[in-house]
This record gives C-alpha cells, sequence and structure tokens, in this order.
C-alpha cells in the first residue's frame, strides 16, 4: 500500500499466538502458516495432540483411550489429512460388540444382531415402548413424559423406559458419576446421537445416514501408526509451513494494556503472552491470541483478571476425570474386536479397547495391548491408585464377564486424564455462559476447541472449528466477528459420534 504522496508503506503480517497443540491449535496453525501468517504454538507438554495423542508402549503405538476419525468428518478436512498421511491413514470396519444383559451385541447397532443376540426381555421391551409411544400419539398423548429438563427426561421421552433404563442410564452413571436426573439435557443432544427410536430405528438400516443420505456404514478412518499421528502431522506440516511450534512450553500470563503495545512489549492490538520453557522465561508479542485450553486455565492467567463472579464460574466448569489402564500381553491377539463396551455398573470401566485392531496391524508378534477406561473423579480413591492394583481392576472385570487374561502380563501401564470430559451437570450452560461472555470481551482473544469451548466433541469438530477461525481472520488482521458468530452457532449443533 502507499502512504499519502506516494511513499510506500509495509504491511505487517499479524502476529498470532495459539495456546494448545490439539488437534484444533494445530489446524488452525496449519491454515495460517498456509495463507503466509507466521502463527506460534505454545504446548505445555513435550508432545502434540493433548488426548488425542499417542505413545509407544513395548514397541505398540497405542492411544490415550478409543480414537477414530469418522466418516462425518467434513470432506475437505479429511481430504487434507489423506494429502498428508497418505497411506498412512486407512480404512477401517468398525468390528465391536456391548454387553447387554449378559449377552454380547454387535457395535454399533444392527437391527438383525439385535433382533438375534439382545435379551428377549430388552427387545420385547424396546418394541413395547415403540407401541405404547404409537398408541399414545394417536390419542394425542404421544409427549406426556416429564418435561425435557434434564438428560433423563428428555431420553425417557425420545426413547423410552426399556433403552434407557438398560443402556443410557448406567452408561451415564458410569461415564459422569451422575444421576441421569442430575445431568443437563444438553448432554443427551451432544452425546445421544439417536434420540428418539424412528431415528434409532432409522440409523440401523444399512447404508444410510441420519439424515437420510448414503454413507460409509460400519467404517471409520485410522493412522497406521496411531491416532496422535493426526496431530504430529499437522504439527510438521505447520512447521514446514513457517509456524513455530514451543513444546515443554507453559503460557504464564496473557496480558493485553494500551501501555504496553506503547511500549513495544506487545502486539498492535496490546496482547502479549508469557511463557516458561526450555529457552527460559520470555514474553510473546501479539494480536491475536487463540487459545484451546481450558476455559478455566485461561481465566486464571488472565491480565487483567475477569471479575468474581467470572472466576468462579470458571472453577465451576467441571471435567469428569479418566484413568487409562493399560496391559502388554504376551500374545498376538487378545480378541478379534477393536473395542468392548460396558454400559452396566458390575464392570467397573466403560470401554475395552485393543489398538493393534484399530490399526489393522499384526506386528510386533507375540505382543498385544489392551486399554481399559475407567472414568472417575480426581477425588475418587482409585484415582490415585496403583498400576499393579489398577491392573488387578481390569483382569478382575474381565475374568466377570468371560473374558479371562490367559496370556502372560508383560506390563501395566496406566495414563491419568484429570479433564477428559466437560461435566455437564444441570446449570453448566449459566456458569458456561459468564465465562464464555467474559473470553468473548477479552479484545483480541478467542477461544475454540473442545477444551477452549467445553464441548464434548470429536476431532474432526476440533478441525472443523480450526478452519473456521483461520476462515475469520483477514490478511490485515481484522476478525470478522460476525462469521464467527454463525461458526459457534452451527458448532452448537455438533453430536459426539460413538
Amino acid at each position: 500500500m502507499s502512504a499519502p504522496g506516494g511513499t510506500s508503506m509495509a504491511v505487517r503480517t499479524p502476529r498470532v499466538v495459539i495456546l494448545g497443540a490439539g488437534p484444533a491449535g494445530l489446524g488452525a496453525a496449519l491454515g495460517l502458516a498456509r495463507r503466509g501468517f507466521a502463527p506460534t504454538v505454545v504446548e505445555a507438554q513435550y508432545a502434540v495432540g493433548g488426548n488425542a495423542g499417542s505413545f509407544t508402549l513395548h514397541g505398540l503405538r497405542v492411544d490415550y483411550g478409543s480414537h477414530r476419525l469418522h466418516p462425518a468428518t467434513d470432506p475437505e478436512v479429511l481430504d487434507d489429512l489423506r494429502r498428508l498421511l497418505g497411506d498412512g491413514l486407512v480404512e477401517r470396519p468398525r468390528y465391536g460388540r456391548i454387553r447387554l444383559g449378559g449377552r454380547w451385541v454387535h457395535f454399533p447397532l444392527r437391527a438383525l444382531d439385535l433382533a438375534l443376540h439382545a435379551p428377549p426381555s430388552f427387545v420385547g421391551g424396546v418394541a413395547a415402548d415403540g407401541v405404547a409411544r404409537a398408541v399414545g400419539g394417536l390419542l394425542g398423548a404421544g409427549d406426556v413424559a416429564a418435561p425435557p429438563d434434564t438428560f433423563a427426561s428428555v431420553l425417557l421421552g425420545g426413547l423410552g423406559p426399556t433403552i434407557c433404563r438398560d443402556f443410557y442410564f448406567p452408561y451415564a452413571r458410569k461415564i459422569w458419576g451422575l444421576e441421569p436426573e442430575e445431568i443437563s439435557p444438553a448432554q443427551a443432544r451432544r452425546r445421544v446421537s439417536d434420540g428418539t427410536l424412528g431415528a434409532l430405528v432409522a440409523r440401523l438400516a444399512p447404508g444410510r445416514r441420519r439424515d437420510g443420505a448414503r454413507a460409509p456404514k460400519g467404517m471409520f478412518y485410522y493412522p497406521r501408526d496411531g491416532f496422535g499421528r493426526i496431530s504430529e502431522a499437522l504439527a510438521e506440516a505447520a512447521a514446514d509451513a513457517g509456524s513455530r511450534i514451543l513444546l515443554g512450553t507453559k503460557a504464564c500470563r496473557v496480558r493485553t494494556s494500551p501501555g504496553a503495545a506503547a511500549a513495544g512489549e506487545a502486539g498492535v492490538g496490546g496482547l502479549a503472552v508469557d511463557v516458561e520453557g526450555p529457552a527460559g522465561a520470555r514474553t510473546l508479542a501479539c494480536d491475536h491470541v487463540w487459545s484451546t485450553i481450558p476455559l478455566a486455565a485461561l481465566a486464571r492467567i488472565a491480565d487483567p483478571p475477569p471479575p468474581p463472579e467470572v472466576a468462579d464460574a470458571a472453577r465451576g466448569l467441571e471435567q469428569r476425570a479418566m484413568l487409562l489402564v493399560y496391559l502388554v500381553l504376551g500374545q498376538d491377539r487378545f480378541t478379534e474386536y477393536d473395542a468392548h463396551y460396558f454400559p452396566s455398573a458390575d464392570v467397573p470401566f466403560t470401554r475395552l479397547s485393543e489398538p493393534k485392531n484399530y490399526a489393522g496391524r499384526p506386528d510386533p508378534a507375540g505382543r498385544t495391548v489392551l486399554c481399559a477406561e475407567v472414568p472417575c473423579s480426581a477425588e475418587d480413591p482409585v484415582w490415585s491408585a496403583d498400576a499393579p492394583t489398577l491392573g488387578t481392576l481390569v483382569t478382575d472385570g474381565l475374568a466377570a464377564v468371560g473374558l479371562p487374561v490367559r496370556s502372560s502380563i508383560l506390563d501395566v501401564a496406566v495414563r491419568r486424564l484429570p479433564a477428559a470430559y466437560p461435566l455437564y451437570r444441570v446449570g453448566w450452560e449459566e456458569r458456561f455462559g459468564r465465562v464464555d461472555a467474559w473470553a468473548s470481551g477479552f479484545p483480541g482473544v478467542l477461544t475454540f476447541g473442545r477444551q477452549g469451548l467445553y464441548a464434548h466433541d470429536n476431532t474432526h469438530h476440533a478441525l472443523a472449528m480450526g478452519r473456521a477461525a483461520v476462515a475469520c481472520l483477514g490478511d490485515d488482521g481484522s476478525f470478522d466477528a460476525v462469521r464467527w458468530g454463525r461458526y459457534r452457532e452451527d458448532f452448537t449443533h455438533h453430536v459426539v459420534e460413538d
């Protein structure tokens, strides 16, 4: 551009600091770098991916729990990942099962398998619930259930008592540690993709999506070297395109003040991020801070700090913790299934996955790993249990359902996730609204991603959020808040894919 009088003026590329190197932050970094920006990503851990990362255990790449890339992934996002991963991203069949009433049923659910293998009481109960709902509708009383003000009432009204009693309610108690009546109805909308019997029946029909269009069914995408390879590939591509990724670096303070901008300590917008890492303490001057870290964490490091009522609301955004217990077994494969689901209370874990079956890899020979997911609170005694105790907890649970471990156990490893899921207790919306309004009013700061929006989302949702943020940033550093508002509205309709 030219200044008055024809003098040429250089236009400085706006500087963006991204907090968190999970899929949302890394996807945004790559998008910005491809546009000629040079974002800096700050990550407290020494590896990328966060809860969507992977690590190596006895020669096997394993994930932090069960992760898949679903067919619901936006086609542009999927095409980009295919370019980044090449033949390392494979299409795999879904081959899981769920234990209902002491019987194994294919999961995802299939109509014929349900009819043949589910407990007769379950099949009969679901059929009776459907008839009762249909008759009630004909009589004008189809929606006489409790008002939709909790997880329990929404699902009872939509699915009927049998599915709720035998599956969703016990599973909810295990995953979130709350009674269904204590859980917000938002959890039903975000976590239960088929909220009515009609929707559930339609989904059981082969080759159809929830919206009726044809789609791959019973499959998923997975990187051969573990789910974390998605974040690693994003990080590598972002760095090659000009991003700077600071691992093992903690964001200590996000501050803004006109004085700091005038003194050259911060960017044009008066923003600065104080960090500590291997290179010591330093300040990153910037014009935008994009935060994918938990909202409560952002509130703790903000300067100026949020008002007391916002800080209190941030502390009230509860997170459900998760113990991941890995059994390294001296055998090629434990079962042919990729995952087993356990809704009943008599098994202490909710899901058991076998990473080798996700990737479809036969190697290494003579070893496989099982990963058991144990939801809990950080205050529960099980949270601080040692590895041998947790290993016994898992093997006893498997033996109780007819899956005894007969091979040698080479090792038991434990990973602790203090923030595995947002906990949508009734009333969370008011607390989130306060914190979100404060964060939205912090000049130059944008929050998104699973942690940044306190959202129970999949990886493909997080990647879509990163792309949306990039689309809203102008070349001159302006941010299209109206467009972002439309994206935020879209985000509220995300439904978790199992």
